[in-house]
């Protein structure tokens, strides 16, 4: 029942999200009389903040129409290269009538992003993508929210992820790709490289691996001692919800994104108070530049999807309860996952010095699996004053980790003449 009183409580306030949008507009509007009484811009704000603690949000778009890159602006259009039930590979295409700046981009490296699917949309690694595009070719893994995906689609657990990241791997040529994995998906994608490793397929290029759960017994964060300290059945008993009708996914069994999204605010309510708190005071004092970057940050972290059940809690039980992959007994279907068979790969992992949710060594834990790659071509990056976030997104992303990241893959990048469609 919790999934429809949810859905039921939104559509209750809808109308007054949308009166108290229509009335801060009407205290702030020049030609409206009620701008001129003594107040006008506190009360203004007051329902502003009241629009925007009630509204819903939807999907964000990733909405990069241009960048700059070999020092000149690009068109960039977002094409769906390949569609699966659970995720779509999106591509980021470059385009310019430079024919220099096309020869250059011709020769970039090609990289694919492999995003969480923890509870936010892709786009909360817009940043991540527009920084690459500079000197990459682009393309990112972009999840659909579980309660969009009609039930005769099948359910979709971790082994699926696995094998969503090989197929990617496969279509986008292994042999030129350089593979960045951002939080979660680190333990998916050395599992996906892996196996193709085993096997004697092509691996890519380097694979970098930012901010993830290798080893989740290393510094464990509030994150994993939930994780650790509840039962499956627990999990399975508290977290796991039917997605009612209307919904396309009706009938499929999902930890709802607004749970995820009441835990995300749980682990620090003073700091999204104070910034709420702030963004009525800009709003109060007309100062726009901060108003919007509040609007701008919230209008992605309040944007939340549903994930599979079978996905949540094959993950918890994989990685933060059995640590499958550092203990080398995960098994994805019937084949054992074995990190040291990768051998063509080079490899870099990243962690924020101040990460509160994949703690100190939890990503470097790789070096120690991996040990088929040289010393050579591995490399560690820890961010100094780096939270979760900011080692992918903000100042400390593109002025310290991107840097590094371009460099790690130019070193180990070789370029394919015949390769010559991708801008």
């Amino acid at each position: 029942m919790l999934y429809q009183i949810y859905d039921f409580q939104k559509a209750l306030l809808q109308p007054l999200t949308e009166w108290a949008k229509t009335t801060a507009e009407t205290f702030v509007n020049p030609a409206n009389p009620l701008s001129l009484v003594p107040g006008a811009e506190r009360l203004a704000a007051s329902y502003e903040l009241l629009h925007r603690l009630g509204k819903d949000y939807k999907k964000p778009e990733f909405g990069i129409r241009s960048v700059n890159a070999h020092g000149k602006e690009v068109v960039v259009q977002e094409l769906t290269t390949t569609a699966k039930p659970f995720c779509n590979l999106v591509r980021f295409k470059r385009f310019s009538d430079d024919v220099e700046v096309i020869s250059k981009m011709k020769q970039d490296p090609v990289v694919l992003i492999v995003a969480p699917l923890s509870g936010h949309h892709s786009t909360l690694l817009r940043d991540t993508v527009r920084t690459m595009l500079q000197d990459h070719k682009v393309y990112i893994t972009d999840w659909i929210d579980a309660r969009m995906v009609p039930n005769d689609q099948g359910v979709f657990g971790l082994d699926d992820y696995v094998h969503y990241v090989e197929d990617f791997v496969r279509h986008i040529g292994a042999e030129n790709l350089h593979v960045i994995s951002v939080c979660q998906p680190t333990v998916p994608v050395l599992g996906a490289i892996s196996l193709m490793a085993s096997r004697g397929e092509s691996t890519p290029r380097s694979l970098v691996m930012m901010g993830g759960p290798i080893d989740a017994r290393k510094s464990p964060t509030a994150v994993n001692s939930l994780a650790m300290s509840k039962s499956i059945e627990w999990f399975e008993a508290n977290t796991i919800y039917n997605v009612p009708p209307p919904h396309p996914g009706a009938g499929r069994r999902v930890y709802p994104g607004f749970l995820q999204h009441m835990g995300f605010i749980a682990m620090n309510p003073s700091n999204h108070f104070q910034s709420h708190w702030d963004y009525f005071q800009n709003l109060v004092r007309g100062d726009e530049q901060d108003a919007k970057a509040h609007i701008r940050f919230y209008d992605e972290y309040n944007a939340v999807l549903d994930m599979d059940a079978h996905y949540y809690l094959d993950t918890i039980r994989t990685v933060f309860k059995d640590y499958a992959l550092p203990n080398g007994n995960w098994m994805v279907g019937n084949e054992l996952v074995k990190p040291q068979d990768i051998l063509q790969s080079a490899l870099l992992t990243i962690e924020g010095e101040m990460d509160d949710i994949s703690g100190s060594g939890q990503t470097r834990a790789a070096h120690k699996l991996c040990k088929g790659i040289e010393e050579s071509r591995k490399e560690h990056y820890e961010v100094s004053g780096a939270g979760h976030y900011g080692i992918f997104s903000g100042s400390r992303w593109r002025n310290k980790v991107y840097p590094r990241i371009q460099q790690f893959i130019r070193a180990h990048h070789r370029s394919n003449p015949s390769n010559q469609d991708a801008n």
